[in-house]
């Protein structure tokens, strides 16, 4: 595959990643890391490295994809500070620990372990399992510990934790905007602390490919980044025309697909 080629299948990644991500209101590394995984091997770079090079695009691209989001939260004043402060230490660290547990399983190990994780969000989106409202008060040592939870699951299959974010808050009492908005900033820091630590365990890699520092492939990224946000407003837009639920069960579809291939691979 030329260099050409692999630019535009990362354009329309980016396209395609940012559409749906509006579109169904989840985090765009689910789409991102098996469309990589796809286009790395497209590419003939070795399958030991495929999935951590995926996973570590991903987390640098919702860094980026990710701050225009929390910043319109921001502005709305949506964003829990209080919660986000609680969560901080435990996200960093998790995310760090998550960086490490899948430098340390192996590429087809790793596929695994994603094909499930994205089946069980496909589950949650075709029973329609939305999180349950409370007023449970947790204390700054439980936040911390879910934030660990959370940052090592993220980092682990590259994404930003919104799916484990929201569900939590929303037991604390959090509003639906709140909740969302603070999951939005919950997945700054995970994305920075994620995606630095991958390109210090891929630092001198033998296996990577030209272009790439650590587990990061610098084409993917920019490429990714400059068609996401504009495709994210799109998507937004569909959302609000076409059947909410249509939209949810074919994601959920999509996803079980792609999750019986990464099982099947």
């Amino acid at each position: 595959m030329t260099i050409v080629t692999a630019l535009l299948i990362y354009l329309t990644l980016g396209a395609v990643a940012g559409t749906m991500a509006g579109v169904f209101g989840v985090g765009g590394g689910l789409i991102i890391v098996p469309v990589l995984v796809f286009a790395f091997e497209l590419q003939n770079i070795a399958s030991e490295i495929t999935m951590h090079l995926a996973i570590g695009t991903s987390l640098a691209t919702i860094l980026v994809t990710g701050s225009s989001s929390t910043l319109g939260h921001f502005r709305r004043g949506s964003i829990h500070r209080e919660w986000l402060v609680a969560l901080l230490p435990g996200l960093v660290l998790g995310s760090i620990a998550g960086v490490f547990v899948a430098d340390n399983l192996s590429g087809t190990l790793l596929e695994t372990m994603f094909g499930l994780f994205i089946l069980l969000i496909a589950t949650k989106m075709v029973f329609g399992l939305a999180p349950k409202s409370g007023s449970v008060a947790l204390g700054k040592g439980v936040m911390a510990l879910a934030g660990g939870v959370i940052g090592m699951i993220s980092a682990l299959f590259g994404i930003g934790g919104g799916a484990m974010t929201v569900p939590l808050l929303s037991r604390c009492g959090a509003s639906m905007t709140q909740a969302v908005g603070t999951a939005a900033a919950v997945g700054l820091p995970i994305a920075l602390v994620g995606a630095l630590t991958f390109i210090m365990v891929g630092w001198g890699n033998p296996l990577l490919p030209a272009w790439a520092t650590g587990f990061v492939m610098w084409p993917a990224f920019f490429s990714i980044v400059i068609t996401s946000v504009p495709f994210a407003r799109l998507g937004v837009k569909l959302a609000h025309i076409l059947p909410a639920q249509a939209l949810r069960l074919s994601f959920a579809l999509l996803l079980t697909v792609v999750g019986i291939r990464f099982l099947l691979s």
